[in-house]
């Protein structure tokens, strides 16, 4: 089952008619008051979250599914009329899996929804990670670096365990964006940078562990010639 939050009728009816037609089960909601009353009772697949809507908007909706235990692996999809980088890179942030700029086509919707469907069924990577001092544990979103917390955002956390389950591999910034940020991100990879750079400043001492390579991209591991 797929959820769609959308307050524009026309829009919300687009996209229902379209899932259904590819074979999926879909449901449409106006407002975040009446998706929040279904998913008391069932939690979907997946989630197509306008951000413009009424009363609550659908990054603040976001993060409180992404602070609920039942719904903080939930996959969502913005889509939403606001198009500039920064606004998809808060959305991210924020905990989005994807993002989808309107006006957008028919096909493209379809290819995000099978993509993200696809990747959150796939194997999932070890729950704990640990390098030297530093342990990310999934289950329950949380880094610790010497023994001390470290609070992080949602994409910096993504990103910190991207490289964690890669260590010792020099991975392309151009991979991070899109297995980090989503299929088909239009964000540069300054994009990854900021991040990283982030990431650095956030670890403190563990943040050595975070090693740029020349030419490519960045390595995590232990010690780094």
């Amino acid at each position: 089952m797929i959820h769609v939050v959308e307050d524009d009728d026309g829009v919300r009816e687009l996209e229902l008619y379209a899932l259904r037609q590819a074979g999926f089960e879909a449901e449409g909601f106006p407002t975040t008051a009446v998706f929040r009353a279904a998913l008391e009772k069932t939690t979907p697949s997946l989630v197509l979250l306008d951000v413009m809507l009424p009363g609550e908007d659908g990054v603040t909706l976001l993060q409180g599914l992404r602070r609920d235990p039942r719904t903080k692996r939930l996959p969502v999809i913005l889509v939403t009329a606001k198009g500039a980088e920064m606004d998809k890179v808060r959305g991210l942030d924020a905990g989005a899996d994807d993002y989808l700029s309107k006006p957008f086509g028919i096909m493209e919707l379809l290819a995000r929804v099978r993509a993200l469907l696809r990747r959150s069924q796939e194997a999932k990577p070890p729950q704990v990670l640990t390098v030297g001092s530093l342990t990310l544990d999934r289950e329950r979103h949380l880094v610790i670096c010497a023994q001390e917390n470290v609070t992080l955002t949602h994409m910096e956390f993504e990103l910190l365990s991207f490289l964690m389950a890669h260590t010792g591999k020099a991975v392309t910034r151009e991979v991070l964006l899109d297995d980090v940020w989503g299929l088909g991100f239009a964000g540069d990879t300054r994009t990854v940078d900021v991040h990283i750079r982030s990431l650095r400043q956030k670890l403190g001492p563990c943040g050595d562990l975070i090693h740029t390579v020349r030419g490519v991209g960045y390595k995590l591991e232990e010690s780094y010639a």
